[in-house]
């Protein structure tokens, strides 16, 4: 008998399917709604999520990684998923740099995988992460540090909204005297710049950028822009072709020229359905 390639969707939510998991010491990835987490012997070793920048943006938009050397190290050691080790063994990261980096883009992640605690949709054991080991976090530290940061983000600003939708500034109020990081996130706010791509332009993580943009609107400078409402039609929009897509996520493919933040975002939303 064939054994079952992974659970399927049930009405668990992500957080107690991730404490059981842990119990039993699982290696593979738990897909949700809103990303995927993945487990080794137990502990989080990785969290993808399609609205928050991923380790290659970080790195590269930082300056701390030149992008070829990012995509040398997926060229190379992609497929093995020993991308970190790559980066490292080749001189291009210090091991220092890229565990900082990995961990807070972990955390990001996991705030908006498990902000809501949706339900577990599907867990694939065995799966690996293309990254590689880096360094792993007990379930418990992720699911204790997104409750953290949720209840700090509400004491600063109830409205969630403001964590996903495109923002815009309100004319009117007096933007004099902000301080310096808030004053750099409050610049980039343009009316189609969600939270996420506001991080990416500032080589920022997201978390850090939620901070100063939920205390713009605590203050009334910066607002999320209303959904875009359109009218109905007299007959329906012909649906797409169908296309084949591979079920395995993996690093975005090598850019024939540097993406604008809104193309970034749609192709890691792009492999997160893919995924699921």
């Amino acid at each position: 008998m064939t054994a079952p390639t992974g659970t399927l969707r049930t009405d668990e939510p992500a957080s107690a399917r991730l404490g059981t998991l842990a119990e039993q010491g699982a290696t593979g990835a738990l897909s949700t709604e809103t990303g995927i987490v993945y487990l080794a012997a137990g502990h989080v070793v990785h969290v993808e999520s399609a609205v928050t920048p991923d380790l290659g943006d970080l790195l590269t938009h930082s300056g701390a990684l030149a992008p070829d050397g990012w995509w040398e190290a997926i060229d190379q050691a992609g497929r093995r998923c020993r991308v970190g080790r790559q980066l490292v063994d080749s001189g291009h990261l210090a091991a220092g740099a890229l565990e900082l980096c990995h961990l807070g883009a972990l955390f990001d992640a996991a705030y908006f995988v498990l902000t809501h605690d949706g339900p577990a949709l599907r867990f694939r054991p065995g799966a690996a992460h293309w990254l590689g080991a880096v360094r792993s976090v007990p379930v418990d530290t992720v699911l204790r540090e997104s409750r953290r940061r949720r209840e700090l983000l509400h004491r600063i600003w109830p409205e969630p909204a403001v964590d996903r939708a495109p923002l815009a500034r309100v004319p009117g109020p007096d933007a004099a005297d902000l301080p310096a990081r808030r004053s750099r996130t409050l610049a980039e706010v343009d009316g189609v710049r969600t939270a996420a791509q506001i991080a990416t332009v500032l080589a920022c993580r997201t978390f850090h950028t939620l901070v100063e943009l939920r205390r713009l609107a605590a203050a009334g400078l910066v607002t999320p822009v209303a959904p875009l409402v359109l009218a109905p039609t007299s007959a329906p929009a012909p649906a797409p072709a169908s296309a084949t897509v591979s079920a395995e996520p993996g690093p975005s493919p090598r850019p024939a020229a540097p993406d604008e933040p809104d193309t970034a975002l749609l192709r890691r939303l792009l492999h997160a359905l893919e995924a699921l």
